[in-house]
């Protein structure tokens, strides 16, 4: 899309992704004076301008980053209301809350996760949007790692998605591995340890078991981390998180 904005004649994308992130960058760049169509499909067309325009342009609340903290919220048993949230955005993640024991309420562009005392055992296949997306399977990975009986994830969008559940066992996590699927088992406890971030969501779901350990996590690779997240160490320290960086 950034490319053919400026190229010359029409450019169309086929089998194109349908994520909001696509429509909202749709959004910015004919606000700028680009002529696109499409987004939210599966075609998008392009009609090449010579040149765009400035303009103030305020992005989409970050989906991923909502569910992060929902996540967060979940796996210490806490209580979060989430202000700025697209709801319909993260609606399979919400339902997915909800299946795992959390109540969940909405007003406007508000979220309160309450979560409970012990999180159930759920299955998730990741699914092109509007579905279940991948990029909340590590997120959703560490939450039943504790949760009660066993899980499965089945990664239908990534291969080598799993590389973090290496880390999250080294915690103590009780994971076996079937093709494209994760087979979870809940754990009473997990203990702090050294782990490595493998990638931006994985580095997440490290944070998110490290709350939950009993003792010291130590997180090498934090880079991927601090790409996707802006303050997140201070966005849960200031729910009572107690996180350093080093």
């Amino acid at each position: 899309m950034l490319l053919a904005v400026l190229g010359k004649g029409t450019t169309k994308i086929i089998n194109a992704a349908m994520e909001p992130e696509i429509v909202d960058l749709q959004k910015f760049l004919n606000a700028m004076g680009a002529k696109i169509s499409g987004a939210g499909t599966n075609i998008i067309k392009i009609q090449g301008v010579n040149n765009l325009k400035d303009v103030s342009y305020n992005i989409m609340p970050d989906r991923i980053e909502a569910g992060t903290l929902l996540g967060a919220t979940a796996i210490t048993g806490g209580d979060v209301i989430l202000k700025n949230v697209e709801l319909k955005h993260i609606a399979p993640v919400l339902d997915k809350f909800e299946e795992m024991g959390c109540e969940i309420s909405v007003k406007n562009k508000e979220i309160q996760l309450k979560a409970p005392k012990k999180l159930k055992s759920i299955d998730i296949k990741t699914m092109p949007y509007p579905g279940f997306p991948t990029d909340m399977q590590a997120i959703m990975g560490a939450c039943l790692t504790i949760a009660n009986g066993t899980s499965i994830i089945t990664e239908n969008i990534f291969e080598n998605r799993f590389k973090y559940l290496t880390e999250l066992q080294k915690m103590g996590a009780k994971i076996k591995l079937e093709s494209k699927s994760a087979i979870i088992k809940g754990t009473k406890k997990l203990y702090g340890s050294k782990v490595i971030a493998t990638d931006l969501r994985g580095g997440a779901s490290m944070v998110l078991a490290g709350l939950v350990a009993k003792g010291t996590t130590k997180i090498d690779n934090i880079e991927y981390i601090l790409r996707g997240y802006e303050n997140l160490d201070e966005k849960l320290n200031n729910l009572g998180a107690k996180i350093y960086k080093c």
